[in-house]
């Protein structure tokens, strides 16, 4: 995952904790909501590109594999 990737992800999630927290402070149900919404949607997100970056590697590794079992 490329460093800006991983900084959104987060950033989305800490926009969606601090959402949150003024939704539940201000009695603001739809913004809590958002807010949570938010946070998940950046944990999705997070999860599949450290998904994609191993697979990525799990590939890279048989390659590598193959090509030593050819010497």
């Amino acid at each position: 995952m490329s460093v800006f990737d991983k900084a959104k992800d987060k950033a989305e999630q800490v926009i969606g904790e601090v959402k949150e927290k003024l939704g539940q402070a201000t009695d603001n149900r739809d913004l809590e909501n958002s807010g949570k919404a938010d946070q998940v949607s950046g944990e999705v997100k997070e999860t599949g590109h450290d998904l994609r970056d191993k697979a990525a590697g799990a590939v890279h590794d048989a390659k590598d594999r193959l090509h030593d079992d050819r010497r």
